[in-house]
């Protein structure tokens, strides 16, 4: 029996596009208690783990301990490497080039947040292990969940199986009616969308960190190399010149940025008549690995290891400024209308608006409990801008914009370091174990008195 399978309510648009793949204390005063009592004692609730604690405040944890030190994240698998909401075919997402460059400053705009809407409480927001393994015997009256999500407005299609190890990529080229999916496993996947098979896999001989389409284009990081398809074409290019690790990638203003370990952003301008990338410029301003980039607002903004983001000029491709508001490292990058929003493993999400002056300061500051992996941005069916962040404590919160109130969660085996957006609602997860999800947004049942 396939346990991860939940796919109804889906539209028929969506199943044509991706047929068969396959006690009397506060909330607010027993969270301090408890953050408290966690700073005091690190060790983990035997009764927890066993799935039995009753306890709240606990004074134990509620979670495993954080083992990896930060920088495994970034070892472990092209962390932040996203294009945020590039792609999306609403103009207040962007992921590339355009828009306006002048930033207002709305502070107080965000973080309005309400009760979860939608999102039925329970006792624990924890997938039944039991529950997993096909043989929870509570059923309905199981306190943890018997679902991959909590929340309306999306239901789980199917998933696709064959990566051995956490993906790192996921892609959709235009013009083409294949997925790709690229992993530490060391290959790249394609994926029919009629059928939801494999229908090929490319073997790389080398971790992939991250991957991107533009176009008819894939371009795939890799060790010391960036790879260039055309899936129009079959073009196949090396794009040499990078030193380690790709970690990230991104396309703005015909150039191609490519973020690599030792700190450096390699810049390609496509040559048409040619019809090859030639080499531009090397960007050399982070001190170490950059693991995240994103183009908006005429701007490239670059953030890295150590914990720093860049804001440098498509045009003169000049570092104008170096935002210093996280403590650890920037994993992910996104803008959405006139703001720049970044997450870290600081456990925060910061939301960047310019000055009078220009520059950008922080003016809202999201909170989380876990480190923060990924960002990516998508429209509900309502055409309301949805926020999508992944953690280490394997899930994904789905958060309403500006107001941060949260509106689900998906949960997987292992930490999401890959989220995609797709065609009709459709949007794509990739986990620590191999595993790609296909997700489809569904409209919100409304309430009948």
């Amino acid at each position: 029996m396939d346990l991860d399978y939940n796919g109804g309510n889906t539209t028929n648009t969506n199943k044509r596009v991706f047929h068969r793949i396959g006690g009397g204390q506060s909330v607010n005063d027993a969270s301090k208690q408890h953050n408290h009592q966690h700073q005091q004692n690190q060790k983990v609730c035997y009764h927890w783990r066993a799935g039995k604690c009753n306890r709240f405040p606990c004074p134990f944890l509620h979670r495993e301990l954080p083992a990896p030190p930060p920088h495994a994240y970034v070892n472990g698998g092209g962390g932040g490497a996203k294009r945020g909401f590039a792609g999306n075919d609403s103009s207040s997402f962007s992921g590339r080039g355009g828009g306006n460059s002048n930033y207002s400053n709305s502070r107080g705009r965000f973080g309005n947040k309400g009760d979860i809407r939608g999102v039925k409480r329970v006792g624990v927001e924890k997938v039944c292990n039991f529950w997993v393994q096909g043989n929870c015997s509570f059923g309905d009256k199981c306190r943890y969940l018997h679902s991959w999500s909590l929340g309306d407005g999306f239901s789980l299609l199917t998933q696709l199986e064959g990566h051995q190890k956490v993906i790192s990529g996921i892609a959709l080229p235009s013009g083409s009616d294949k997925l790709y999916t690229g992993s530490k496993d060391e290959t790249v996947r394609v994926w029919d969308c009629q059928s939801g098979q494999c229908m090929h896999v490319i073997n790389l001989g080398c971790e992939v960190g991250c991957m991107i389409s533009e176009g008819p284009w894939i371009f795939v990081g890799l060790p010391n190399v960036v790879k260039a398809w055309n899936t129009q074409t079959n073009t196949d290019l090396s794009l040499d010149g990078p030193i380690g690790q790709v970690y990230a990638l991104v396309v703005g203003n015909d150039l191609l940025f490519a973020g690599t370990q030792d700190g450096s952003i390699l810049v390609w301008k496509f040559n048409a008549a040619t019809f090859n990338f030639e080499p531009a410029v090397s960007l050399k301003d982070h001190k170490m690995a950059v693991v995240s980039l994103v183009v908006g607002a005429s701007r490239l903004y670059s953030g890295s290891i150590d914990h720093s983001i860049k804001v440098w000029s498509l045009e003169t491709l000049q570092c104008i400024q170096t935002l210093t508001g996280h403590t650890s490292v920037v994993m992910s990058l996104l803008c959405w209308e006139q703001f720049l929003l970044s997450c870290s493993l600081d456990q925060t999400i910061k939301v960047w608006a310019a000055t009078e002056s220009g520059n950008l300061e922080v003016t809202y500051t999201h909170n989380e409990e876990h480190w923060l992996l990924t960002l990516c941005g998508m429209h509900d069916l309502e055409g309301k801008p949805v926020l999508l962040c992944s953690s280490n404590d394997n899930s994904v919160h789905l958060y309403d914009l500006p107001s941060f109130s949260e509106k689900g969660k998906m949960f997987a085996k292992q930490e999401i370091r890959a989220i995609q957006t797709g065609p009709g609602g459709l949007f794509f997860t990739g986990d620590g174990t191999g595993q790609v999800r296909v997700w489809n947004s569904v409209p919100v049942p409304i309430a009948t008195t």
